[in-house]
């Protein structure tokens, strides 16, 4: 288990295995392989897994294997059987001699902030071709999915006795989901049954409906993760994170089963508390129990009826839910855009509320994220600031996916700009993804956190977080500042940044559009056509390589994608084994899309 050559090849068990840690990652010391003799068992096994994929949306899409790479060679000279010399591995990252030389993601802060920005974010505008092509394919299949609709009735529940009501479900996304979304169902919502470190395990699944109903086929398929937000690699199944949240469940128990306000406050989520605000280098901070909620949750406290938000057009839908809630006047700017954002705030200002006659706003706020999730851009932080000190309005910055992930100490987009972060008046973020465990915060001012304490819905009502989940959180963090007496928190931050610089440069290599800011661990895969999400996720499964589709409606119409997520866990043989597969399935999906000029000499890791 663990293998990627897909070809029924297996390790030889002993103490180069052993050695390896508990991800149980291939032998890094030239291991031997051996073909092993079948008896009846494994003649099963082997033939469990090669009807795994036989089912109808499962059908594999067979990739052509090129026995000479030269081109491939000629691009870099590394292979995924190459070794760095004198590597040790750590925590599942692989570092060389030459590891301290690493630059950490940080900006260089050379150029003007704008200057930066463009030079190092990339987003290529689609060819005309391919637009056409993918409008003309996604308009098919809807034409598909009303003619099926006419002549074969679903036999699915319908609304009735509704007279007077509103309708619980739109018909444009019942029609959606019933005829568009089934085709490719089979890729979202997979199950797993191992942690979701850098590699994980599939529980196979099959349908014989064309995903109307699946069922489990009791078999399993290892894969190399790129899709989880395993930043940092701290979502392991062994360690001291593990042996310590282990502990703790021991001692204290799963849950608290009540809100903060009731019984379900303690000195470890204070002891959170405190250490969350000195990480970030504020006043005051406030945990909770859950992690994007926290954005659905805390934002209706903190906006009301006669307030002006200004949101970038590609935040997260749960900072859009909770600006629904709230109440308050929503106007949306262009992404990464400071002159439309400027713009929005200086009408913001002139016209004032055009429900209450013009009369001024109580409150202008500013929303954005540190690293978007479906882009892979990085919010241009000190140019937001400028503006917002230059119109007095507050600014709210959600660092779910640049936390621990950006800056040379792990801190977020304020550490990767330098800025102090007492200039962000609210920074939320969750601890779902770098800290490997669950849960969000709240930070800045004591003022601001006192306030929430006793208006948060969330800090309120829903249930705190549970002994070993904040046990997780605590040893994380404080790997990451050091305080655990160790440098492991700076390697992961560098192993991050050196992972995540020579996959994007690999990619451009390669000839595939990629999206964001070439020091952001999301990389965003354009494949535009909607029947390519399926293909390319199809495929890479049959490769024993997990990855995460999205279309619309997450993405707009012709910008369906694949979306990695890399860690600091990744090891330099596995990326190399991505790329390699990446590179054979672009040519036989036809997804080097890129016209920008490729760089022929080597990429360094």
């Amino acid at each position: 288990m663990g293998n990627f050559d897909g070809v029924g090849t297996v390790l030889k068990r002993g103490s180069d295995i052993e050695n390896n840690g508990a991800n149980g990652k291939l032998p890094t010391n030239g291991a031997a392989i051996e073909k092993p003799s079948l008896d009846e068992p494994e003649q099963k096994e082997i033939l469990l897994n090669q009807q795994k994929f036989s089912a109808p949306a499962y059908t594999e899409i067979r990739t052509r294997r090129c026995t000479v790479k030269a081109a491939a060679e000629a691009k870099s000279p590394t292979s995924t059987n190459y070794h760095p010399d004198k590597k040790t591995i750590f925590n599942g990252a692989i570092f060389g001699k030459h590891q301290e030389e690493c630059k950490p993601n940080q900006a260089e802060g050379k150029l003007s902030p704008e200057l930066e920005h463009h030079q190092k974010t990339s987003f290529e505008e689609v060819p005309l071709h391919t637009a056409c092509l993918t409008y003309l394919g996604f308009y098919l299949l809807m034409i598909l999915g009303y003619i099926n609709q006419l002549l074969f009735v679903p036999k699915v529940a319908t609304e009735k006795n509704r007279e007077g009501y509103v309708a619980l479900y739109d018909a444009f996304e019942s029609f959606y989901s019933r005829y568009v979304y089934r085709r490719v169902k089979d890729c979202w919502n997979r199950p797993i049954c191992s942690v979701p470190g850098d590699e994980l395990t599939l529980k196979d699944r099959v349908t014989d409906d064309y995903g109307w109903s699946f069922k489990f086929t009791g078999t399993e398929t290892r894969c190399l993760n790129l899709g989880s937000y395993n930043y940092l690699g701290f979502a392991a199944a062994a360690g001291r994170c593990a042996d310590e949240s282990e502990e703790r469940a021991r001692n204290d128990g799963l849950a608290y089963c009540s809100s903060r306000c009731e019984l379900g406050d303690n000195e470890q989520l204070h002891e959170l508390e405190s250490l969350t605000a000195r990480y970030f280098g504020v006043e005051d901070a406030i945990v909770f129990g859950m992690g994007f909620a926290t954005n659905a949750l805390n934002l209706p406290s903190l906006l009301g009826p006669n307030c002006l938000v200004v949101s970038d057009e590609k935040n997260h839908a749960s900072i859009i839910l909770g600006l629904r809630l709230s109440g308050a006047t929503i106007k949306v700017f262009k992404h990464n855009n400071m002159r439309d954002l400027e713009r929005v705030l200086r009408e913001g200002i002139c016209y004032g509320n055009p429900k209450k006659g013009g009369t001024p706003w109580n409150k202008i706020m500013v929303v954005v994220e540190g690293i978007f999730s479906m882009e892979g851009s990085i919010v241009r932080l000190p140019e937001i600031i400028a503006l917002k000190k230059k119109y007095k309005a507050y600014l709210y910055l959600d660092e779910a996916h640049s936390v621990g992930a950006m800056g040379s100490h792990g801190r977020g987009v304020t550490d990767y700009f330098n800025v102090n972060p007492k200039e962000v008046d609210i920074l939320m973020g969750t601890f779902t993804k770098s800290f490997g465990s669950a849960g969000g915060y709240l930070a800045g001012s004591k003022k601001l956190i006192d306030f929430l304490r006793t208006n948060s819905h969330a800090h309120c009502y829903a249930g705190s977080i549970s002994p070993p989940i904040a046990q997780q959180i605590l040893t994380s963090m404080k790997t990451i500042m050091g305080e655990d007496g160790s440098d492991t928190g700076r390697k992961k931050i560098l192993q991050l940044a050196r992972n995540t610089r020579y996959f994007r440069r690999r990619l451009a290599q390669l000839g595939v559009i990629t999206y964001g800011h070439e020091d952001s661990p999301v990389v965003p895969m354009l494949v535009y056509l909607f029947s390519k999400i399926g293909a390319v996720v199809r495929t890479l499964t049959t490769r024993h390589i997990a990855v995460v589709g999205a279309g619309f409606p997450a993405t707009p119409i012709m910008e369906g994608r694949i979306r990695f997520c890399l860690s600091a866990a990744h090891t330099k043989e596995q990326l190399d084994y991505a790329l390699e597969v990446i590179d054979e399935i672009g040519d036989d999906l036809g997804l080097k899309y890129s016209r920008k000029p490729r760089d022929a000499n080597p990429i360094e890791y």
